[in-house]
């Protein structure tokens, strides 16, 4: 059972901005450790992926494509160049070779199973909008405050390909805003940019993003007292955090790619019962930190290189204490030692 629920506590919707500043602190606090933040620091010597290839993957969730067939390969000990397994990512639906997000599962599905046949209403978004139903992008958006506030559960929000760019990444703005509504749905492609959260969720279950590019945020994805978060084939590159998790459980994220994002890739704090595979991380002061208060979380199949450490579990406690998993990660410094394939 998760140690304090701040889903319990269901203020004021605004008030959710201190409670992210918490956990960024808290967060950095604990991610904090004398290296410098220097790539040269780590020579990794599987490499990640080349120029082109980086391009290639950018691309197609800019066109809502999916990833390029050459990044379909899971990390192996023999080749650790080798990059993501979509077919086991669809397994679970049993569909191979499929996007999750460019199926009907998270707009039909969520528009049809969870609002009962009943047709939402369709909003054009603008800044500062509180909105719910179905909300549409036709244009990009340039906010000198806050982005999207969703107000509503079964709410959907589709970027169409055009951008939310708020006034910059040391304001107190949010790009989309999620508190204690529960079934949101951001769908790419699209970006969010500039904000002090790209994507703040707090207190909300079964909220879902894919397909989206979120960077030079102070925070790519804020979540506080969340549960069952999805975070599938994203773009997260350029914040000073990735993807920060406060007192939640049961988050999926899959398939993400997360470049030079300063203090943390992903942060898990008071975290349990989580799922980190198949991502691609690197350019980070840790790839991926999991604090000793976070428990039976399963970190595996990642690629995690050329971070000052790739994977860190509670600055060196043994995993055996928090009960983590972790198994075939293609790493090369981890916290402590043993986290990588064959290291």
């Amino acid at each position: 059972m998760r140690m304090g629920d701040p889903k319990k506590c269901k203020g004021n919707n605004y008030n959710t901005l201190g409670q992210m500043f918490a956990a960024s602190v808290t967060v950095a606090l604990l991610t904090f450790s004398p290296f410098a933040i220097d790539p040269l620091l780590v020579q990794a010597t599987g490499g990640f992926e080349d120029e082109e290839e980086n391009r290639n993957i950018e691309n197609s969730i800019i066109n809502g494509n999916e990833l390029p067939s050459s990044t379909t390969t899971l990390p192996t000990q023999s080749s650790p160049q080798q990059k993501l397994d979509t077919d086991t990512l669809n397994s679970d639906t049993g569909t191979n070779n499929a996007n999750p997000f460019a199926q009907p599962s998270l707009q039909e599905q969520e528009l049809e199973s969870e609002l009962e046949g009943t047709t939402p209403t369709t909003t054009t978004a603008a800044c500062g909008q509180v909105a719910s139903g179905l909300v549409e992008l036709t244009a990009d958006l340039n906010c000198s405050g806050d982005g999207i506030i969703i107000s509503n559960p079964n709410t959907v929000v589709n970027l169409n390909g055009y951008s939310i760019t708020g006034p910059g990444r040391d304001s107190s703005k949010v790009g989309v805003m999620v508190s204690n509504v529960d079934n949101v749905v951001v769908n790419g492609p699209g970006s969010i940019s500039n904000f002090q959260a790209g994507v703040l969720i707090n207190g909300a279950d079964e909220f879902k993003i894919g397909s989206t590019i979120l960077e030079n945020n102070q925070i790519a994805i804020s979540m506080t007292g969340t549960d069952n978060t999805e975070i599938l084939q994203n773009m997260i590159k350029n914040n000073h955090l990735g993807i920060a998790s406060h007192s939640s459980s049961g988050s999926k994220i899959t398939s993400n790619l997360m470049n030079d994002n300063q203090l943390a890739g992903i942060t898990f704090v008071n975290t349990e019962n989580s799922n980190v595979d198949m991502n691609n991380i690197h350019g980070s002061q840790d790839g991926i930190f999991v604090d000793a208060q976070s428990s039976q979380n399963i970190i595996s199949e990642n690629n995690v290189l050329q971070n000052a450490v790739d994977i860190n579990n509670a600055n060196g406690l043994p995993i055996n204490i928090n009960l983590n998993q972790y198994a075939e990660n293609n790493c090369e410094i981890s916290n402590p030692g043993g986290l990588c394939i064959g290291r």
